[in-house]
């Protein structure tokens, strides 16, 4: 189980794009057209063999623009993990009571999303490609279009919630893995639980590893902190 793509949400798509490629040298690899379907376009990033997807809604109604509203403006929106054995995890999240609120399934992928309600923080989404390692939300040339000048990794998402210890817990049982001092260890990445401020509960940051150690520092890109590390 690793983290594998992260996923903010923002009104204006193009002016975020504009700042996720110049404040993390990153490149455009994909536009889903599936997205559609939810009122929403998106632009999907590759850093490293992990993904930064950007949704902007089209239309009102939509939980992406619901999330705009209620958080004041653009910020985290889902977090999106890699697993090899969905089925075991259908399981699990019947025995905790962590209800699928949508199954996406793609061509050589699925994915389940679970209900906000159910964990907190974010939406949580489950995903297993028919191989490991491919990423078929990414689009077929994804790997073509990383670019590792600046950031190479995504190591961590940060969510803020009003009882972080409680919002851990809860996700370290959904997921079946250990928590400790408010962070879930994955096998690759973690998510990290921290207090929320004026903004309420949601992601509020990711972390980064930084390529280029002049780059090493923090950035706000819409709504949510960017923290680039070496090491």
């Amino acid at each position: 189980m690793r983290l594998r793509q992260i996923v903010i949400v923002a009104a204006d798509l193009e002016a975020a794009e504009r700042r996720v490629e110049t404040e993390l040298g990153v490149e455009l690899c994909y536009r889903d057209p599936g997205v559609a379907a939810f009122g929403l376009e998106n632009a999907l990033f590759p850093i490293g063999d992990k993904l930064l997807e950007i949704v902007s809604p089209t239309k009102e109604g939509t939980t992406a623009g619901r999330l705009l509203d209620k958080r004041g403006g653009d910020g985290g929106y889902m977090v999106i993990l890699e697993v090899g054995d969905l089925d075991a995890l259908r399981r699990r999240f019947d025995q905790v009571g962590a209800r699928v609120a949508y199954e996406a399934v793609g061509e050589g992928i699925v994915g389940l999303h679970l209900h906000p309600a159910d964990v907190g923080g974010a939406i949580l989404s489950l995903d297993q490609a028919d191989a490991w390692g491919e990423w078929p939300w990414a689009g077929p040339v994804w790997r073509r279009h990383v670019r590792d000048d600046v950031v190479s990794e995504v190591l961590a998402v940060e969510i803020a919630a009003t009882d972080p210890a409680a919002m851990s817990a809860r996700w370290g049982e959904v997921l079946d893995r250990q928590t400790i001092e408010n962070t879930v260890t994955l096998d690759e990445g973690e998510i990290r639980f921290v207090r929320a401020g004026q903004r309420g509960e949601g992601v509020a940051g990711f972390v980064l590893r930084a390529s280029d150690p002049s780059r090493v520092g923090r950035t706000e890109i819409c709504g949510c902190t960017f923290q680039l590390i070496t090491g």
